[in-house]
């Protein structure tokens, strides 16, 4: 069974930090790209940073360019998230995603999903 879990969202002052974790299991982790999209209230769910299957391309989203900083372990099957200098505009569900293409442009690019995990950054 593939399974993608998120952990360490929670509520934060603007400024603060927060390191999410998204744990993988059930698929061969490190043929895929790994994303990190997010989804705010009456909004549609974005692109913020994926990462390729050998930590050579990374990319973000230019909101969180300079702020945000993604890696993964392969011999863990773990991608982390280190979000500093938050702002309340970062609160959101926080999904990770794997796939076949290093892309930010489409959630459709992505085969499996997280359940995601709240970020809530207070002003």
């Amino acid at each position: 069974e593939v399974q993608l879990v998120e952990s360490g969202g929670g509520l934060v002052q603007a400024g603060g930090s927060l390191r999410l974790s998204c744990a993988a299991s059930g698929f061969t982790f490190d043929d895929y790209a790994i994303a990190w999209f997010r989804q705010a209230p009456g909004e549609e769910r974005e692109g913020v940073s994926v990462i390729d299957n050998n930590s050579i391309n990374i990319y973000y989203e230019d909101s969180v360019k300079g702020r945000f900083t993604m890696s993964r372990d392969n011999n863990k099957n773990t991608v982390y998230l280190q979000m500093n200098s938050l702002k309340p505009e970062d609160t959101a569900v926080y999904y990770c995603a794997a796939g076949g293409i290093v892309s930010l442009e489409s959630s459709l690019f992505y085969d499996y999903w997280g359940q995601g995990t709240q970020v809530t950054v207070s002003s």
